[in-house]
């Protein structure tokens, strides 16, 4: 039994991987919707409680970013690693590359442990998409597009301003070694896609 009282074996697990690897919706815990705030389009994959912090956000702490993440896994696997006892990484949300299929992972009231540095943690959104920062195969139009409005969703619902100092790449945060999204993401095409979903 999870903290938030939902119960979830692996066999619902990887049943609920399974059909989101291969575009199908599924049944069990998988598919149950975020009991707060979260978005829409999104199918709810939870993250196991000891990979975030629960929290009381906006109310106790603000969040005042987005950061973007680029998951070297494919999504199964980056799934599958959130839901893994004692991983400690998650993210909110994460996108599948070929049709920008989007997975819930942790509400957005909750803290993920994304970026690598327990401030801006507590501060932003974490949304990862699936590839690898030195192919660009995956950077497909839907993987932009589902993101962008996704992003955009969020920082209506919390005020961020849409500009670069709030929508962030995981290497812009201070302390981290990571390098992702990396050169081949293209942040300008991105950042038009944001303000047109605006």
């Amino acid at each position: 039994m999870t903290r938030d009282g939902h119960s979830l074996s692996r066999r619902h697990l990887l049943t609920g991987v399974a059909a989101l690897a291969a575009g199908t919706a599924c049944s069990g815990p998988p598919s149950e919707t975020p009991t707060s705030s979260g978005y829409p389009q999104a199918q709810w994959v939870p993250a196991n409680i000891t990979n975030y912090t629960p929290a009381n956000r906006p109310a106790a702490h603000p969040v005042q970013m987005v950061i973007v993440h680029v998951t070297q896994e494919t999504f199964p696997d980056t799934l599958m690693l959130f839901a893994r006892p004692g991983y400690h990484a998650s993210a909110h949300y994460t996108l599948r590359s070929d049709d920008g299929y989007l997975a819930q992972c942790v509400r957005e009231h909750d803290v993920a442990w994304h970026s690598g540095n327990t401030a801006y943690n507590w501060r932003s959104i974490g949304v990862e998409h699936e590839g690898k920062v030195d192919e660009p195969r995956w950077f497909t139009d839907s993987l932009y597009e589902k993101s962008a409005a996704l992003t955009a969703a969020v920082c209506r619902r919390y005020h961020i301003p849409l500009d670069r100092e709030h929508i962030i790449g995981h290497e812009e945060v201070p302390g981290t070694d990571h390098t992702d999204p990396g050169p081949l993401w293209d942040w300008d095409r991105y950042m038009r896609l944001v303000h047109a979903a605006s």
